[in-house]
């Protein structure tokens, strides 16, 4: 009867010490987080091995060879180019587009048959009429076009000259790289860097296609930058669509 007596105690003292336990760590709001690290012992019990940790890899670079080459050629790649997004470029009846060599135009003269014609801006930058001889035009809007060529036939040949230019056809765009059919296209407004490729025949199997390169030349100098295909097209830019590592 004492030996039952002293067990129940024993297991009511278990319990309550349990239960102490439990509380204690519900009670507990915030605690350190303990990281078990791997045990030798226990891992010789699992696995027949103790635990030991992977040591680092060590490549030896002896100045040459295949590891020297691969790491030479990132050391010399340059830094990555900034996307830049161009703007559209406003060429709705050549406004605000700057005109260039490759462009074709229609100079009008109003009352003078023989001035009236289709001119093409020849590789010079000019447009060459009679009477007035050449014409510079590159860099010129039609507006401004037109008012040198007014004053040069007021000049001694007409008395009040009146002179419309207008864009008859833009100068071509280039596409070259990873595109089926690279080469030289006629440039139409509102084109796309995507309308472009779609153009060429499309991305070939190596083609690099969420962003390309793009050369675009004003007044003598070119801007180059790297964009995305949603990027609008100017007359004379020069499109360039990379291949892809992977």
């Amino acid at each position: 009867m004492p030996v039952a007596r002293a067990f129940r105690w024993s297991n009511l003292a278990s319990l309550a010490a349990s239960a102490a336990l439990v509380l204690g760590g519900c009670m507990q709001t915030t605690g350190s987080v303990a990281v078990m690290q791997p045990r030798p012992d226990l891992d010789s019990m699992a696995y027949g091995q103790p635990y030991a940790a992977p040591q680092p890899v060590v490549v030896a670079n002896n100045g040459g060879g295949a590891i020297a080459a691969l790491s030479n050629s990132f050391a010399s790649t340059p830094a990555p180019m900034p996307v830049g997004y161009a703007a559209p470029m406003a060429v709705r009846n050549g406004t605000s587009y700057h005109l260039d060599a490759g462009d074709k135009l229609r100079v009008v003269v109003y009352g003078q048959e023989g001035l009236t014609n289709s001119y093409a801006i020849d590789a010079g930058g000019s447009i060459t009429m009679p009477l007035i001889g050449a014409v510079p035009a590159r860099g010129r809007t039609t507006a401004g076009l037109a008012g040198e060529i007014a004053a040069r036939l007021r000049n001694g040949y007409i008395r009040e000259p009146s002179v419309a230019v207008e864009i008859e056809a833009y100068r071509p765009f280039f596409i070259l790289g990873e595109v089926l059919a690279p080469g030289q296209y006629p440039y139409v407004p509102n084109m796309t860097v995507e309308s472009a490729v779609a153009i060429a025949g499309g991305f070939s199997p190596r083609a690099k296609r969420d962003l390309v390169t793009i050369t675009h030349t004003e007044n003598g100098g070119a801007m180059r930058a790297v964009v995305p295909l949603g990027t609008p097209l100017s007359p004379g830019d020069t499109v360039f669509v990379g291949e892809r590592w992977f």
